[in-house]
């Protein structure tokens, strides 16, 4: 199986999950022709694509779904409530390639295992995704103002993981941004700070954990070095028994493709 991110931050995301016989993007909010750049460098075409799956409406998540999916009619999957506010956007992909899922409901993707999980973000009804194959379990799971125990259940157990660290709250608290934004991001529909990401990894981390990637950066309120050396230090110093040098932590570039991590 491989992990991909095509672009991630806050003006834009894709992320590519697929083995050899199944090829999924989740969320295409980059331009069409990003896109099909990013799946070049994978070796494949938006033809081999056999589904989309979309973790909520925002436009950083869904700018590049219709001209992709009426380019390639590949399926999409998301919730009725992201159905139901995608189709009232302009230019929205048409309605009979979508596909209704719903949170912790597993489906099947030729030989992939996909299983939404429920997350808090502002949002009409926003989701994560866990896919597996075979004994190998990823996640992509970014987009959420607070983490639970809920959370942490379906996290545990990742071979890799890329989890949002979207802001630090000193650069956002003494930003430009005005105050209801603020207060946005920083609420539990908002995102995750650095922080709060790498506390979240202190509660999942674990043996079979080989690769963490750190994805949805702010522009304007984060820095990947920042993000990186921020989380690295909460899972040092926090209750977990690993150190941050136990796993291979990397930041997801913006708006072109990182490394590729086969699992």
């Amino acid at each position: 199986m491989r992990l991909c991110s095509i672009a991630s931050g806050s003006s834009g995301n894709c992320i590519y999950v697929g083995s050899e016989a199944a090829h999924l993007l989740i969320d295409v909010g980059i331009s069409g022709k990003k896109v099909e750049e990013g799946l070049e460098k994978l070796e494949l075409t938006g033809r081999d694509l056999d589904g989309i799956l979309i973790t909520h409406e925002h436009a950083d998540h869904i700018s590049g779904l219709g001209v992709i999916s009426r380019r390639y009619q590949a399926p999409i999957y998301a919730t009725r409530g992201t159905i139901r506010e995608i189709l009232k956007c302009k230019n929205a992909p048409e309605a009979e390639l979508f596909r209704e899922i719903r949170a912790d409901q597993r489906m099947t993707i030729k030989d992939l295992t996909v299983t939404p999980m429920s997350v808090s973000h502002d949002a009409a009804q926003p989701v994560a995704y866990r896919i597996g194959y075979g004994s190998k379990r990823v996640a992509v799971c970014t987009d959420l103002g607070m983490f639970n125990d809920y959370t942490v259940e379906c996290l545990k157990g990742m071979d890799a993981l890329l989890l949002e660290a979207n802001h630090d709250e000193n650069m956002l608290l003494a930003g430009t941004y005005p105050y209801y934004l603020k207060q946005r991001i920083l609420g539990e529909k908002g995102h995750l700070s650095n922080e709060n990401s790498g506390r979240l990894l202190n509660r999942i981390l674990c043996d079979r954990t080989k690769t963490i990637v750190l994805g949805h950066l702010s522009k304007e309120n984060n820095m990947p070095e920042l993000a990186y050396e921020s989380v690295r230090m909460e899972i040092t110093m926090g209750d977990c028994p690993y150190r941050a040098e136990d796993f291979e932590i990397m930041v997801a570039k913006r708006s072109e493709p990182s490394a590729v991590i086969h699992i």
